[in-house]
């Protein structure tokens, strides 16, 4: 699926850093603004052990995991929405994601200036979320002008729409962000074409270099993002960095020897997903187990739409059962025997970790 993560921030918090780790690239990292200009395009695979274990059960030739997208955008520095530092340009990078990443530099190392002369994350967090607001605002005030010339033709949906702008208008210039005004699906409606930055759903990245020596600030970030609904995960850019440069084996020594279960990568992807409100279904036979991406909610049609646009046009039904029977009885056999392999219509929403094989004819 075409969902991705804007990976954004101030200048030299971290964010290219992070970013190589998660994706093993090589974008530009540097220690002063403005290293990234256009923007870094990484996929990146969700790791997924129930892969794995089906796999085990249903010999395979091969496992392919599912995927997200994530963009590094450059740097973000007071004024970027009248266009300091080429601000107007990546706020329009922002446009098109559909999800923030927002890294926040949560550790004292002098050897890396700071754009605002010294750590506070919760400054770093206001300058972005106001800039954000302030590009939102000059959206919504452009359109307002477009609109409030047509309410002489009374028209019922320009009413309704001009109300809407207002009200995100009036939230914005109290300082909230659309995903957290009180607005109907209706008057969200009003805004989902102008891509509006303050409707994205956002994580909060803390970057750290030390995890004890920066708890005092990892707290900080964590109560902010708890006042606001959102979530926070706590990785370290340079050990993530050199653990993404080791082989598989080298890997999993180091996580048995420092007794980490799961990597901060793994974490921040998962949390990733989450956000997009993703969740995944598995396909499985001799040539490939596979999983795949759907939103949360979708029907069996529009999930076999996203192997092939034949399955959906022609969809007859969905042999279904569930990753944890196949685990529990060992065999798609025993599944069936258990009675627990069903057939599933049009209306059947799919749930995450479901394993499917569509039946369909063109």
């Amino acid at each position: 699926m075409a969902l991705n993560c804007g990976i954004v921030g101030l200048p030299n918090v971290g964010k290219s850093t992070i970013f190589n780790a998660l994706t093993s690239a090589k974008a530009a990292s540097a220690n002063y603004p403005f290293c990234t200009i256009d923007p870094n395009i990484g996929i990146v695979a969700v790791p997924d052990q129930r892969l794995d274990k089906i796999a085990e059960i249903i010999i395979t030739e091969k496992i392919i995991p599912t995927t997200v997208e994530f963009v590094d955008i450059a740097g973000l520095v007071k004024g970027a929405s009248q266009g300091e530092g080429l601000g107007n340009q990546f706020l329009g990078h922002i446009k098109s994601v559909n999800a923030i990443l927002h890294v926040v530099r949560c550790f004292d190392k002098s050897d890396i200036i700071h754009v605002e002369g010294g750590v506070h994350p919760i400054r770093d967090i206001d300058i972005i979320n106001t800039e954000l607001a302030l590009a939102d605002l000059d959206t919504v005030e452009k359109r307002l002008v477009k609109s409030e010339k047509l309410l002489k033709t009374g028209d019922k949906n320009t009413l309704a729409a001009v109300a809407a702008l207002k009200k995100v208008r009036e939230g914005l210039n109290n300082g909230k962000p659309l995903r957290l005004l009180p607005l109907t699906d209706e008057e969200r409606k009003h805004t989902e074409d102008l891509h509006l930055l303050t409707s994205k759903p956002v994580l909060y990245v803390m970057n750290v270099f030390d995890f004890e020596m920066d708890k005092k600030y990892i707290d900080l970030v964590t109560e902010y993002a708890k006042k606001e609904n959102s979530k926070c995960v706590v990785i370290s850019g340079d050990i993530e960095s050199e653990i993404a440069q080791m082989e598989p084996a080298e890997r999993k020594t180091y996580y048995q020897d420092m007794g980490i279960e799961v990597s901060g990568l793994e974490r921040l992807i998962r949390e990733t997903y989450s956000l997009l409100g993703l969740i995944t279904y598995f396909t499985a036979g001799p040539k490939e187990v596979r999983a795949w991406t759907i939103k949360q909610g979708t029907k069996a049609p529009q999930a076999a739409g996203v192997i092939h646009t034949d399955f959906e046009r022609g969809f007859i039904c969905a042999e279904t059962y569930h990753y944890n029977d196949l685990v529990t009885f060992g065999s798609e056999q025993k599944v069936k025997e258990k009675g627990l392999l069903r057939l599933e219509g049009k209306e059947y929403v799919v749930k995450d970790g479901d394993i499917l094989h569509f039946r369909f004819n063109v």
